[in-house]
């Protein structure tokens, strides 16, 4: 095999991709929380949306493209436990391509400085790390943080008490990726001695400690007397007792004397220098990550359970600490920070009370029951656990509840797509805009009505359920004028597109049939198993129904009837052209 050849990991059902809908979001007024009051650097834009994250993604795509700071997911770890929240045990091929297809979107989403953190066990981990190296290029494989997630041995362990998880990270581009260094408030313990101001430091030995290059031959201008406090010279000797060198010459030593203090033991006077802590010193950060430092599954569950006293505990959330960490190393304030797998939102709540801007994703009802009610206690400053403390938070800002919109076509009971009866007029020219990758901004101007969404500053489009004639096709090509063009998506027309130029004239729900499949709500991690391949009997299946949800039919000999009524068919209050 070259060298040169690509290595990728394979698994039963790679080559299969969903056909994803790009949904429009509906907020929830009841369940959206704002402070009352408006504070200086308060952020309202956030965002929390319920339903499924892959679906999720895809609606947010377009929009978020190259715009996320940060990325941290949590996912299922696939291991084949029940936990209450999450169904985590699928077959290891289904979820490799679950994964996949999450990681894609996220990957578009990030931006060209931005980077992805993913907490993981070891039972998919390096199976993981593949496919991130597929996505994104071994080259911007950043690191694999170890994070000690538990505080104390497991005694009944088989083989290994396992303490730790997995936090690996890549970055979009590693060479434009940015990280801020950790900050050092408290010096650590070894810094042990305080001098007469206060400061403080630890002694290390001023003999040089290293190998056949710290002698008198390899280093002579190192070798010198020093005056102890008693008046004796000491002269740096090897532990072997020949000849060896001080780390300092002899002109530093005068020069940092006080830094030296000699401490006399049963061979005589060693001189040793001072190393000082530094004051919100700056520092990388390291690779292994202890409960000390960032909290473990214990100071989660204290976390949630002092949040929730009365509702049943998440499995596994992570501690505030840990978000605090990576949203600190990885992004600004104001940055955007996504989680698709919000699980009790805990990074929404770090990631709040930092300054920064999120958006979570939770198909569970926990969307409902923990992450909405965590975040309106940040926001109404009834939060005083996890990092509140530390970063002085006192509540503010605000975020926004959505939740996917139903499937723009259905299926009628004749077995034909229709639009679906509960969107309205705004929500279809939404959906339609998405779909045609126009970004949905309606004008303003009552005599433009037909601007609904637009690709470029003259490109346009118009969403309606007219059917159009050809003098009304002809007016609207008057009005949009030679130096712009109009997508215009219809019921019905009639004319010749040569005789309006500035116009493209599609008829809809057809132009948008094969774009994607429709009916389907859940690309959840969920699934217990592969499906078992159906016995074949020469039927000819209607795979659109089976995808919708509905029993498959044939499609020979039915006959095809009239749909039963969508928005097509309204009559009052539908655009006049």
């Amino acid at each position: 095999m070259s060298r040169h050849q690509k290595l990728e990991l394979t698994w039963i059902g790679k080559d299969e991709r969903p056909r994803l809908e790009p949904r429009i979001l509906l907020e929830d007024p009841a369940l959206s929380h704002h402070a009352k009051e408006r504070h200086d650097g308060d952020i309202f834009d956030n965002r929390l949306i319920f339903g499924d994250n892959l679906l999720a993604l895809k609606a947010l795509e377009q929009e978020l493209a190259g715009k996320v700071k940060c990325v941290f997911i949590d996912p299922p770890y696939n291991t084949g436990s029940a936990f209450a929240h999450y169904h985590d045990g699928l077959e290891h091929s289904l979820w490799l391509s679950l994964m996949r297809d999450r990681l894609e979107l996220i990957r578009r989403c990030l931006s060209e400085d931005g980077s992805l953190w993913i907490t993981i066990d070891d039972n998919e981990a390096h199976y993981l790390k593949v496919i991130c190296d597929e996505i994104f290029g071994r080259s911007n494989f950043i690191g694999n943080a170890i994070w000690e997630k538990a505080d104390s041995p497991r005694m009944d362990a088989q083989f290994f008490s396992v303490r730790h998880d997995h936090l690996l990270v890549f970055g979009k581009d590693i060479t434009k990726t940015s990280w801020n260094k950790l900050t050092t408030i408290e010096a650590a313990e070894h810094y042990d001695k305080l001098d007469a101001e206060g400061r403080k430091y630890y002694l290390k030995p001023l003999r040089a400690m290293g190998g056949q290059g710290d002698s008198r031959e390899a280093r002579p201008t190192l070798y010198y007397s020093m005056t102890a406090p008693d008046g004796t010279q000491v002269f740096p000797k090897r532990q072997d007792g020949t000849d060896g060198a001080w780390r300092w010459n002899k002109t530093k030593t005068e020069q940092e004397s006080n830094r030296i203090d000699w401490i006399k033991g049963r061979n005589g006077w060693t001189p040793n220098y001072r190393i000082y802590a530094e004051a919100n010193a700056q520092r990388p950060p390291e690779t292994i990550w202890s409960h000390s430092d960032v909290g473990s599954n214990r100071t989660s569950k204290a976390e949630i359970k002092g949040l929730f006293p009365d509702l049943i505990p998440f499995g596994t959330p992570k501690p505030e600490r840990l978000l605090q960490r990576v949203i600190q190393i990885a992004t600004n304030p104001c940055d955007i920070v996504l989680d698709s797998f919000a699980g009790s939102g805990t990074t929404g709540a770090v990631a709040h009370k930092m300054g920064r801007r999120w958006i979570m994703v939770e198909l569970g009802d926990h969307a409902i029951t923990h992450c909405a009610p965590r975040l309106t206690k940040i926001i109404d400053g009834e939060d005083d656990g996890g990092i509140t403390a530390a970063v002085g938070w006192q509540g503010g800002g605000g975020f926004r509840f959505y939740r996917l919109a139903p499937s723009l076509l259905t299926k009628d009971r004749f077995d034909n797509w229709v639009i679906a009866p509960s969107y309205n007029a705004a929500m279809l020219a939404e959906a339609v805009c998405k779909l045609m990758g126009f970004t949905y901004a309606p004008s303003q101007v009552p005599e433009e009505y037909w601007r609904h969404g637009h690709s470029t500053e003259t490109d346009f489009i118009y969403v309606t359920t007219q059917s159009l004639t050809h003098d009304a096709l002809k007016k609207l090509s008057d009005e949009v004028g030679p130096k712009r063009t109009l997508l215009v998506c219809c019921k019905a027309w009639n004319g010749k597109e040569s005789t309006v130029p500035n116009l493209t004239v599609k008829k809809i729900p057809h132009a948008v049939l094969k774009k994607c499949e429709w009916g389907r709500d859940d690309y959840s991690l969920t699934v217990a198993s592969l499906p078992v391949a159906p016995k074949g009997n020469g039927a000819d299946v209607d795979t659109d129904a089976a995808d919708s949800g509905e029993a498959p039919a044939k499609r020979r000999g039915r006959p095809r009837k009239e749909p039963e009524p969508s928005l097509f068919d309204v009559g009052s209050g539908a655009e006049e052209v």
